[in-house]
């Protein structure tokens, strides 16, 4: 399979606008082939560090494009947790500016972009799927058609309100956890995917027994410090690569956006 990549830049509406680069990748078919679907990567509080194209490369092979962008280098902002934006929300408008790019390309289906993260970037994922924030910062007011969050610090949204997943867009979550992951009590995944059940849409959960935080980071091991762990009290949060959790996220994920995403006629 050839693979078109590019690496772009477009604006996002901050105060003030900043200028957020990116990756793109589209599957090329042979002859005159339809758009694609589309999947957006939100990287983690360390930048974009390998997880993106460990998933992107599973999306291709399923017949979907990519863009995975850089929040960080965007506001001259250093990786880790101590030196990210205050929260998420400030990195909403990032990815609501590249659906909007998305949108544009030729080889893409502009009806059918979903978005996935990890850690920070799994929080902008779920943000991503309310109202509030679909209406203020997308072009058409819709968002995303689909949402896949990778360990979003699950115990944030009830606990803070501008957090808060209320009024939802209706468009389909997945969430995957580890069970030994430091930000969260165990079960928390699942308490969160219970709760946007309630309010009527497709949410589900997948929590991996013994994968911490980070499970499908392929790096060496470390343990960083952060005041969101341990339920918002802080401290460690060891961070270590799990290759069977990881094989089943990527598996999961791709699963996910190929049901999603799918075309009506492949309905």
């Amino acid at each position: 399979m050839r693979i078109r990549t590019a690496y772009v830049a477009f604006t996002a509406q901050t105060a003030p606008p900043i200028t957020v680069a990116g990756k793109f990748c589209a599957p090329m078919a042979a002859g005159e082939a339809a758009p694609l679907p589309a999947v957006l990567i939100c990287h983690g509080s360390d930048g974009v560090d390998g997880r993106g194209e460990f998933h992107a490369g599973a999306l291709h092979a399923a017949g979907m494009a990519t863009l995975e962008i850089d929040m960080w280098a965007a506001r001259g902002t250093a990786r880790g947790a101590l030196a990210r934006p205050a929260s998420p929300i400030e990195t909403l408008p990032d990815a609501f500016a590249a659906l909007a790019f998305l949108a544009a390309q030729p080889e893409v289906d502009g009806l059918r972009i979903g978005i996935m993260g990890f850690s920070w970037g799994g929080a902008v994922t779920l943000l991503c799927a309310t109202r509030r924030h679909a209406s203020a910062l997308s072009q058409d007011g819709q968002g995303f058609r689909a949402h896949a969050a990778l360990y979003p610090v699950c115990w944030a949204y009830a606990r803070l309100p501008a957090m808060a997943l209320a009024e939802l867009t209706g468009a389909p979550i997945l969430i995957q956890t580890g069970e030994a992951d430091a930000y969260d009590a165990p079960g928390a995944g699942e308490t969160l995917a219970a709760a946007l059940r309630a309010q009527g849409v497709e949410a589900a959960n997948t929590t991996y027994a013994g994968a911490g935080h980070g499970f499908d980071r392929d790096l060496p091991a470390q343990t960083i410090v952060d005041p969101f762990a341990h339920q918002g009290a802080g401290g460690p949060v060891p961070m270590a690569f799990d290759p069977a959790a990881a094989a089943a996220a990527r598996e999961a994920v791709c699963g996910f956006f190929k049901r999603t995403l799918a075309a009506e006629a492949e309905r």
